[in-house]
This record gives C-alpha cells, structure tokens and sequence, in this order.
C-alpha cells in the first residue's frame, strides 16, 4: 500500500511539473494548491533535493523545480524515493540478502510475478502522464 507519504510526494512533483518552465514554485503556493501542510512537504521537498530530483532556492522569489522534463521522471522512481522499497516483501527488496527458504518457497515465483507487475507498471508511467 502507498502511504500518505508517497502520494503527496507524487502531488508535489506534479504540480512542480505543472509549473515546469515559469520559474519555482514556493512551498507555500503548493501546499495551499494540494491542500498539504506546509510543513509536511517540508520533509519531503528535503528528501527530494538531496535526491536530485528537484533543485530549491531561496530567497523572495525562491522554490522548487525539476531538475529533469517531466517526462524523464517516472513514477516509479517518485514513488520508491518517498516509500523506500516497493517491494511486497522484504526478500525482494534491493539489497536484502539471499533468503535462506528461496530454494523451497513456494510463494516466491508468486511475489516475483507481483513485483514485476507493479515495478513494471510504476516505472513505465511518466510524471508528464499526469500532468
């Protein structure tokens, strides 16, 4: 399940996308548009700096926009940096360590299929989709 989280997260880079070329866009005109708390986004604008996935300044005329186009963010990406890991459980996770049951699991080729299901469809939308 997407938490709360990871769909604000999604609604800030859309509306960043949205403005995408006019200049940044403050935290405030977003939160006020998204009906987010301001200092909500706070985290998440901070998480998403540091990933590179949007550039801040500051100043009076200061905010956020994309490093990228729109279209070169995928959903998928937007999503796990806000989440961590997409995956359904944890022995799939990038970089969990081998499970010692993969071998006689009878589940795993269930979850492996789910995985790629969801990853395939996150990764494969593209935040100008939403837009």
């Amino acid at each position: 399940m997407i938490s709360t989280k990871g769909r604000y997260a999604l609604r800030v880079m859309v509306d960043l996308a949205e403005h995408a070329g006019k200049g940044p866009v403050s935290l405030k005109s977003i939160a006020e548009r998204q009906e987010i708390s301001k200092k909500y986004l706070e985290a998440i604008v901070k998480d998403f700096v540091r990933a590179g996935l949007i550039k801040g300044s500051g100043g009076r005329s200061g905010g956020y926009i994309l490093c990228r186009a729109p279209e070169d963010y995928s959903v998928g990406e937007i999503i796990e940096l806000a989440e961590g890991t997409i995956s359904a459980v944890a022995c799939l996770a990038k970089g969990a360590p081998e499970c010692p049951r993969a071998g006689k699991c009878k589940t795993l080729a269930f979850w492996n299929e789910y995985d790629k299901l969801t990853r395939g469809f996150l990764y494969n939308k593209r935040l100008s989709e939403l837009v």
